[in-house]
Protein backbone atom coordinates (compact mmCIF):
# COMPACT_ATOMS: atom_id res chain seq x y z
CA UNK A 1 0.00 0.00 0.00
CA UNK A 2 1.28 3.34 -0.70
CA UNK A 3 -0.74 6.28 0.50
CA UNK A 4 -4.56 6.20 2.06
CA UNK A 5 -5.43 2.91 3.38
CA UNK A 6 -6.99 0.59 1.04
CA UNK A 7 -9.56 -0.15 3.54
CA UNK A 8 -10.07 0.76 7.53
CA UNK A 9 -11.94 -1.93 9.55
CA UNK A 10 -13.25 -0.94 12.65
CA UNK A 11 -11.86 -3.24 15.93
CA UNK A 12 -14.03 -6.04 17.63
CA UNK A 13 -15.07 -5.00 21.12
CA UNK A 14 -12.53 -6.25 23.39
CA UNK A 15 -10.25 -7.79 21.33
CA UNK A 16 -6.43 -7.60 21.34
CA UNK A 17 -5.42 -4.51 19.04
CA UNK A 18 -1.97 -4.63 18.61
CA UNK A 19 0.70 -3.45 15.42
CA UNK A 20 -0.52 -6.91 13.38
CA UNK A 21 -3.94 -5.41 14.35
CA UNK A 22 -3.09 -2.50 12.66
CA UNK A 23 -1.77 -3.55 9.54
CA UNK A 24 -4.23 -5.89 8.84
CA UNK A 25 -6.60 -3.35 9.73
CA UNK A 26 -5.24 -0.54 6.87
CA UNK A 27 -3.58 -2.31 4.73
CA UNK A 28 -0.20 -0.53 5.70
CA UNK A 29 2.97 -1.50 3.89
CA UNK A 30 6.01 -3.10 5.70
CA UNK A 31 7.74 0.15 5.02
CA UNK A 32 4.68 1.90 7.03
CA UNK A 33 5.16 -0.16 9.77
CA UNK A 34 8.52 0.18 10.15
CA UNK A 35 8.51 3.92 10.68
CA UNK A 36 4.89 3.66 12.62
CA UNK A 37 7.51 1.19 15.28
CA UNK A 38 9.99 3.71 14.84
CA UNK A 39 7.61 6.42 15.64
CA UNK A 40 6.58 4.35 18.50
CA UNK A 41 10.01 3.73 20.28
CA UNK A 42 10.71 7.43 19.74
CA UNK A 43 7.66 8.56 21.65
CA UNK A 44 8.41 6.34 24.42
CA UNK A 45 11.64 7.57 24.71
CA UNK A 46 10.79 11.42 24.67
CA UNK A 47 7.97 10.93 26.84
CA UNK A 48 10.51 9.80 29.90
CA UNK A 49 11.89 13.31 30.00
CA UNK A 50 8.52 15.34 28.94
CA UNK A 51 5.04 14.99 29.20
CA UNK A 52 3.91 14.34 25.81
CA UNK A 53 0.96 11.49 26.47
CA UNK A 54 -0.20 10.59 29.48
CA UNK A 55 0.78 6.84 31.04
CA UNK A 56 -1.84 4.90 29.49
CA UNK A 57 -0.57 5.93 25.79
CA UNK A 58 2.27 3.52 24.76
CA UNK A 59 -0.24 0.56 25.97
CA UNK A 60 -2.76 1.98 23.19
CA UNK A 61 -0.49 3.13 20.80
CA UNK A 62 -1.73 0.86 18.02
CA UNK A 63 -5.78 1.21 18.61
CA UNK A 64 -6.09 4.96 20.28
CA UNK A 65 -3.56 6.68 18.29
CA UNK A 66 -2.02 4.95 15.36
CA UNK A 67 -5.62 3.93 14.02
CA UNK A 68 -7.60 6.57 15.46
CA UNK A 69 -5.11 9.01 13.29
CA UNK A 70 -5.28 6.70 10.53
CA UNK A 71 -9.05 6.71 10.08
CA UNK A 72 -8.94 10.29 8.67
CA UNK A 73 -7.25 9.19 5.29
CA UNK A 74 -10.65 7.30 4.38
CA UNK A 75 -12.36 10.22 4.24
CA UNK A 76 -10.04 12.91 2.34
CA UNK A 77 -8.39 9.84 0.18
CA UNK A 78 -7.47 12.46 -2.46
CA UNK A 79 -6.09 15.14 0.07
CA UNK A 80 -2.63 16.23 -0.50
CA UNK A 81 -2.04 18.89 1.78
CA UNK A 82 -2.74 18.78 5.30
CA UNK A 83 -2.06 20.87 8.63
CA UNK A 84 -2.99 19.35 11.90
CA UNK A 85 -3.39 22.61 14.64
CA UNK A 86 -1.99 21.95 17.86
CA UNK A 87 -0.12 18.87 17.12
CA UNK A 88 1.26 17.95 20.51
CA UNK A 89 2.63 14.12 20.44
CA UNK A 90 2.06 13.76 16.63
CA UNK A 91 -1.38 12.27 16.48
CA UNK A 92 -3.15 12.72 13.93
CA UNK A 93 -0.53 14.66 11.98
CA UNK A 94 2.27 12.29 12.32
CA UNK A 95 0.56 8.92 11.69
CA UNK A 96 -0.52 10.56 8.81
CA UNK A 97 2.62 12.52 7.26
CA UNK A 98 3.94 8.30 7.86
CA UNK A 99 0.64 6.88 5.64
CA UNK A 100 1.50 9.95 2.91
CA UNK A 101 5.24 9.12 2.58
CA UNK A 102 5.57 9.03 -0.95
CA UNK A 103 2.88 10.33 -2.07
CA UNK A 104 3.65 12.92 -4.91
CA UNK A 105 3.13 16.52 -3.65
CA UNK A 106 1.78 15.24 -0.19
CA UNK A 107 3.00 17.33 3.00
CA UNK A 108 1.57 18.05 5.86
CA UNK A 109 2.03 20.98 8.02
CA UNK A 110 2.00 20.40 12.04
CA UNK A 111 1.46 23.74 14.17
CA UNK A 112 2.17 23.21 17.80
CA UNK A 113 2.81 26.27 20.05
CA UNK A 114 5.06 24.83 22.56
CA UNK A 115 8.36 24.64 21.65
CA UNK A 116 9.78 21.61 23.34
CA UNK A 117 7.00 19.60 21.68
CA UNK A 118 8.05 21.28 18.51
CA UNK A 119 11.69 19.41 19.26
CA UNK A 120 10.00 16.11 19.58
CA UNK A 121 8.41 16.53 16.48
CA UNK A 122 11.16 17.92 14.06
CA UNK A 123 13.27 14.77 15.56
CA UNK A 124 10.24 12.44 14.31
CA UNK A 125 10.60 14.25 11.63
CA UNK A 126 14.41 14.03 10.40
CA UNK A 127 14.17 10.39 11.48
CA UNK A 128 12.09 8.99 9.53
CA UNK A 129 12.49 12.09 6.59
CA UNK A 130 8.68 12.76 6.54
CA UNK A 131 7.20 15.53 4.15
CA UNK A 132 6.40 17.71 6.90
CA UNK A 133 7.14 21.19 7.94
CA UNK A 134 6.86 21.97 11.97
CA UNK A 135 5.85 25.21 12.54
CA UNK A 136 6.42 26.77 16.11
CA UNK A 137 3.37 29.12 16.21
CA UNK A 138 0.04 29.46 17.18
CA UNK A 139 -2.39 28.44 14.41
CA UNK A 140 -4.58 31.84 13.87
CA UNK A 141 -1.13 33.13 13.42
CA UNK A 142 -0.86 31.44 10.31
CA UNK A 143 -2.21 31.04 7.10
CA UNK A 144 -1.38 27.76 4.96
CA UNK A 145 -3.33 26.65 1.52
CA UNK A 146 -3.94 22.90 2.15
CA UNK A 147 -6.93 20.78 1.25
CA UNK A 148 -7.53 19.15 5.37
CA UNK A 149 -6.89 20.66 8.06
CA UNK A 150 -7.42 18.22 11.31
CA UNK A 151 -7.02 18.31 15.50
CA UNK A 152 -7.35 15.92 18.40
CA UNK A 153 -7.28 17.20 21.89
CA UNK A 154 -6.57 20.88 20.78
CA UNK A 155 -9.47 22.73 22.36
CA UNK A 156 -13.30 22.71 22.30
CA UNK A 157 -14.92 23.08 19.38
CA UNK A 158 -16.09 26.85 19.56
CA UNK A 159 -12.44 27.89 20.27
CA UNK A 160 -11.00 25.47 17.10
CA UNK A 161 -12.61 26.74 15.13
CA UNK A 162 -11.37 30.25 15.37
CA UNK A 163 -7.98 28.55 15.34
CA UNK A 164 -8.94 26.49 12.31
CA UNK A 165 -10.47 29.98 10.36
CA UNK A 166 -7.51 31.24 8.53
CA UNK A 167 -7.17 27.41 6.83
CA UNK A 168 -10.74 27.25 5.87
CA UNK A 169 -11.26 28.35 2.45
CA UNK A 170 -13.60 27.31 -0.12
CA UNK A 171 -12.63 24.16 -1.06
CA UNK A 172 -10.67 22.97 2.42
CA UNK A 173 -12.39 20.78 4.73
CA UNK A 174 -11.27 20.44 8.34
CA UNK A 175 -11.81 17.07 10.47
CA UNK A 176 -12.17 17.19 13.93
CA UNK A 177 -11.60 13.91 16.30
CA UNK A 178 -13.80 14.72 18.92
CA UNK A 179 -15.16 12.27 21.99
CA UNK A 180 -18.92 11.88 22.68
CA UNK A 181 -19.88 15.76 23.88
CA UNK A 182 -19.61 16.82 20.40
CA UNK A 183 -22.79 17.73 19.93
CA UNK A 184 -23.12 20.11 22.83
CA UNK A 185 -19.80 21.44 21.29
CA UNK A 186 -21.61 21.81 18.15
CA UNK A 187 -24.68 23.22 19.46
CA UNK A 188 -22.27 25.76 21.82
CA UNK A 189 -20.33 26.69 18.34
CA UNK A 190 -23.49 27.39 16.30
CA UNK A 191 -23.75 30.48 18.80
CA UNK A 192 -21.06 32.22 17.18
CA UNK A 193 -20.30 30.46 13.55
CA UNK A 194 -22.12 29.65 10.38
CA UNK A 195 -20.91 26.18 9.20
CA UNK A 196 -21.61 23.16 7.44
CA UNK A 197 -21.02 20.00 9.84
CA UNK A 198 -21.42 16.42 9.30
CA UNK A 199 -21.20 14.06 12.54
CA UNK A 200 -19.20 10.38 11.39
CA UNK A 201 -18.82 7.52 14.06
CA UNK A 202 -15.04 6.70 15.27
CA UNK A 203 -13.65 3.37 14.23
CA UNK A 204 -11.29 3.33 17.20
CA UNK A 205 -14.23 3.78 19.61
CA UNK A 206 -17.80 3.78 20.11
CA UNK A 207 -17.54 7.05 22.29
CA UNK A 208 -15.77 8.77 19.63
CA UNK A 209 -16.90 10.99 16.87
CA UNK A 210 -15.52 12.79 13.62
CA UNK A 211 -16.54 16.51 12.51
CA UNK A 212 -16.75 16.79 9.29
CA UNK A 213 -17.08 20.78 8.70
CA UNK A 214 -16.75 23.30 5.94
CA UNK A 215 -17.79 26.40 5.15
CA UNK A 216 -16.90 28.50 8.24
CA UNK A 217 -17.50 31.97 8.71
CA UNK A 218 -18.97 34.20 12.05
CA UNK A 219 -22.46 34.21 12.60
Amino acid sequence: MSGAPARLDPPEAGEAFGAAEFRAAIGASEAQMADLERFRVLLGEWNERMNLVGPSAMAEFWLRHAFDSAQLLALAPDAKIWADLGAGAGFPGLVLAILLKGVEDAHMHLVESMAKRCRFLQAVVDDLGLPVTVHNARAEDLTLKVHVVTARACAPLNRLLGYARPYLGRDVTALFLKGQDVEVELEEATRYWKFQAELRPSLSSVQGRIVELRRLARV
